[in-house]
Formats: C-alpha cells, sequence, structure tokens
C-alpha cells in the first residue's frame, strides 16, 4: 500500500468550528484510503492555536509552555477529525513518530498532531514521512502552491510548478529577511524534504476536493518540491 503523509494546516481544517468542513475532510481521506493509500495526516492549530499561545505568552509562560498548550490545540483538531472519520480512522491520536508507525499496522487511516515544543506540524509531517518510509509528503494550506514572493503583496510572483528542495530552502531564507513573511512551509521541514529525498507537494487546501483530484485522478495544479518530476495518479 502507497503510504503519504499529509500536512493539513488548521486553517484549513478547521477556519472555524464547522462540523460540515470536517466532514468534507474526512470523505476526502476514506476516498483515498478506499483507493489504497495508507494515509497519515498531521493535523495543525490555525487560528485557535495561535490565540491560545498568545495568551499563555500574555500571562507569563515560557515559550516552551506556551507550545505545549499550542500542541494541545493541535491534538484536539486531531481528535475532530478522527470523529469525523469514525470507523476509518484508528480511534486514537497519535502521539510519537513510533505510535503512528504502530498505528498503521491496523490498515486505518492513522491521525496525529503537533509532538515537539518549538516544531511545526509541518515539519512533523516532513519528519513522519521519512519514519514511515512515505512515497509523497503532502502539504494542504490556505494557497495554490509556492510562489517566488507573496502573490497577495506583489502581483509580479511566479508561481513554481516544480523546485528542488534546495531552491525551497534558498527561497525561505531569502524571505525570513522580509518583516512579515509567510512562507507555506518552514525551514526545518524543507531541510528534512532535501535530506529524505521524499518529494513534496503543496496544494491548495482551501478545496478538499483537490487532494484526491491529484492523488487518484491525476489532475495535480500545485507545486512539486523534488529533485525529479512526480507522476500524478500516485495510485
Amino acid at each position: 500500500m502507497t503510504r503519504v503523509v499529509i500536512s493539513v494546516g488548521g486553517s484549513v481544517l478547521v477556519p472555524s468550528l464547522d462540523a460540515h468542513r470536517l466532514k468534507e475532510w474526512a470523505k476526502t481521506l476514506i476516498r483515498l484510503h478506499e483507493a489504497g493509500i495508507q494515509v497519515f495526516a498531521v493535523v495543525g492549530g490555525g487560528g485557535e492555536a495561535r490565540r491560545y499561545i498568545n495568551a499563555c505568552r500574555d500571562v507569563g509562560l515560557d515559550e516552551a509552555s506556551s507550545d505545549e498548550i499550542g500542541i494541545k490545540v493541535t491534538r484536539i483538531n486531531a481528535a475532530l477529525l478522527i470523529g469525523a472519520l469514525g470507523e476509518h480512522a484508528y480511534p486514537r491520536v497519535a502521539e510519537s513518530y513510533l505510535q503512528a508507525k504502530e498505528f498503521a499496522l491496523s490498515g486505518k487511516i492513522v491521525i496525529m498532531g503537533g509532538v515537539t515544543p518549538g516544531q511545526t506540524t509541518d515539519a512533523v509531517s516532513a519528519v513522519l514521512a521519512e519514519e514511515a518510509g512515505a512515497s509523497m509528503m503532502v502539504n494542504m494550506t490556505a494557497v495554490d502552491g509556492i510562489y517566488s514572493a507573496d502573490p497577495k503583496k506583489d502581483p509580479s510572483a511566479k508561481k513554481f510548478d516544480i523546485m528542488s528542495p534546495q531552491e525551497l530552502i534558498d527561497l525561505i531564507m531569502k524571505e525570513k529577511m522580509n518583516a512579515g513573511s509567510n512562507m507555506v512551509i518552514d525551514l526545518v521541514a524543507a531541510k528534512v524534504t532535501e535530506r529524505s529525498g521524499i518529494p513534496l507537494v503543496v496544494i491548495d487546501g482551501r478545496d478538499t476536493t483537490l487532494l484526491e483530484k491529484a492523488l487518484i485522478d491525476g489532475e495535480f495544479h500545485g507545486t512539486v518540491v523534488g529533485n525529479e518530476a512526480v507522476s500524478f495518479p500516485i495510485v
């Protein structure tokens, strides 16, 4: 069975606490599973996690403790998604890479949140892809690919169809120099992707159907990060 790790940003999974949105995501993941893909989904905290982290700072908690609270929010989001998936998902949120691999032995969809303070769920996804021997990592985010600059601020920004991991790292390093920059993936995740050689695919997560269209139907319109081209569909 083809293994795929999907990083689902909290902002595209639960932009608000919407049961319909969660059910739409569940339908998409179930279709992938039924097509023969072993799905690992790592869920972010989104705006809710950021609000809690800011509140932690306001009351005087240190950064590590604030991150721990953020991790708890990612796991709450993960538990909600497990509820929407029902019998198709392993019934517990994986809290470590070892647990995620063990839960996958059930043949069910595995859902995970954050793991370590200071590490984003994109980085967790990249490490999990390496640990689980995945053939691909997919980043579902609130844009339709990786651009040379923020397309909302720079209308001349170029969208990349394919780029190497080193090109992504260089782009992130350049953007880190700009105040208010907002890359679709963080530097740690990009470096793990370069190390593992596992292709990273960026897809617009605002439309849940685009994931299955790419992986099952072969209709891909995002960005591939890898040293070689990726063929779609993957099953």
